[in-house]
């Protein structure tokens, strides 16, 4: 799809469609598109569930052998078809030779993790040596921020989303109480403008510029996960960095869905999950990511013995040779069960590169956001047809593969529409549905199916 380079997705789609000679939102758009997909075949690698087999399918309204439209990537990628293969290989050899796998087979059970740490670099934009796979995201932030968030009576606040996940809200909490200080006056929230959904970049610099000797550590996401706004996480690091913070980033949703530069940027440290776009399985090994110009300054605040160098694990002096940078947090071994699925997901990753995926999301994307707003826009003419508001920042730079979506009418009839109808995507409180074309696996007519499919959910949830 070269010759689109430089042409917004609606620039695209007029020139596809006039020259197909058919309608801009016709099914034939879709289809040039998938046939022109260099990226196509790698969704032979996964599989995608049948909508028989969803539990919410009425397969009175639809063709339950069809494949199911898959647009929740970003909360749980499909399962790659060599994960089980993998799997069972590990429990063969655990079955026939029991304790020697630790040191035997494809996988060795004692540094398996580490064989396909590479792989994970490339994806995240950093050097192996940068790289661990270990534990889930939160106990890696944990770790994280255990070495890099050191107050002071002058430098205490930790700079985050008012609205950031969760469990990165409660870490942060912890990690404020921990040292001693209070999170009301330690937790510098950032929110949008009024009547605004999305945070500015222009803002959070002038927050950084502004509080910045106040600031111990700027900790914000890459992707944020309810909007879909990606975050300019070079200039925030830059930013942070001059002000004399530590810059890290929860890359959970950002992870094998944009293109990273953690090294480049300087980023000094991130974690992310693998099991939204990075296929590894519910509750997947997770990683973490410490700059190389930290090697020799920053140690992990606790020790376990896989942080030992492994030349010198198994001697058991227990005089600790700690490896460098972030290969040092380690601190157990890592379940081989984990590192199958995730061994099986990286290898497809390895068949392209985070910039082809992102060139064909851009457009994935866009098309949807297209559609959407072409079928399903507010008209004043009439007052009464419901319509969708996309709440992802309309500007491709500004975000990944997920679009926000809010309604007119009550989200959760909706989303119920939706399920019935074979549709696969997640609705978050209060009020957004998360819809993911990941380009990974996800084809321009599941886009266009999914689009025609909202309009029954729409129709249904109006009666």
């Amino acid at each position: 799809m070269d010759e689109f380079v430089g042409l917004s997705p609606r620039e695209v789609v007029q020139r596809v469609s006039a020259s197909l000679g058919c309608s801009l939102t016709s099914a034939q758009v879709a289809a040039y598109f998938d046939e022109g997909d260099e990226l196509r075949h790698l969704r032979d690698n996964f599989l995608v569930p049948k909508i028989a087999d969803l539990p919410p399918s009425d397969l009175s309204l639809v063709d339950g052998t069809q494949e199911c439209i898959y647009l929740v990537g970003n909360s749980l990628g499909l399962q790659p078809k060599m994960a089980r293969r993998y799997l069972e290989e590990e429990l063969e050899k655990w079955a026939k030779m029991g304790c020697h796998g630790h040191t035997l087979g494809s996988r060795p059970w004692a540094w398996a993790e580490n064989n396909i740490e590479e792989l994970m670099a490339n994806v995240v934009g950093a050097k192996t040596e940068e790289v661990a796979l270990m534990n889930g995201l939160t106990v890696n932030l944990h770790l994280l921020m255990l070495a890099f968030y050191k107050p002071t009576a002058a430098r205490h606040k930790i700079l985050l989303e008012d609205k950031a996940f969760p469990s990165d809200h409660y870490a942060v909490e912890s990690q404020i109480r921990l040292r001693g200080f209070d999170p009301e006056q330690s937790m510098l929230l950032l929110s949008p403008r009024p009547g605004e959904e999305t945070l500015r970049t222009e803002d959070i610099l002038d927050v950084i510029e502004k509080e910045g000797d106040s600031i111990a550590v700027v900790m914000l996401s890459g992707v944020q996960y309810y909007t879909g706004q990606l975050f300019d996480m070079a200039a925030i690091t830059v930013a942070g960095q001059r002000k004399g913070c530590f810059v890290g980033f929860d890359c959970a949703h950002a992870a094998g869905n944009v293109e990273l530069k953690l090294h480049d940027w300087g980023v000094d440290f991130a974690c992310w999950c693998s099991y939204k776009y990075i296929n590894s399985g519910a509750g997947g090994l997770a990683g973490a990511f410490v700059h190389e110009k930290h090697t020799d300054t920053i140690k992990p605040a606790l020790m376990g013995w896989w942080g030992h160098d492994l030349k010198s694990r198994f001697q058991m002096s227990n005089v600790l040779e700690l490896q460098p940078g972030v290969s040092g947090f380690r601190l157990s071994n890592q379940p081989i069960l984990l590192v199958c699925p995730l061994q099986a997901s990286l290898e497809v990753f390895n068949q392209t590169s985070m910039q082809a995926l992102r060139r064909k999301s851009l457009l994935l994307t866009g098309y949807l956001e297209f559609l959407i707003q072409h079928y399903y826009s507010e008209d004043p003419a009439r007052p009464h047809k419901p319509y969708v508001h996309i709440m992802t920042p309309s500007d491709p730079q500004q975000r990944g593969c997920q679009l926000s979506l809010s309604f007119s009418i009550p989200i959760s009839r909706v989303f119920a529409e939706l399920e019935k109808r074979g549709v696969a995507c997640d609705m978050r409180e209060p009020s957004v549905l998360r819809v993911a074309p990941v380009p990974l696996y996800n084809s321009f007519s599941d886009v266009h199916r999914f689009v025609d499919t909202l309009g029954a959910a729409l129709a249904a949830s109006s009666q």
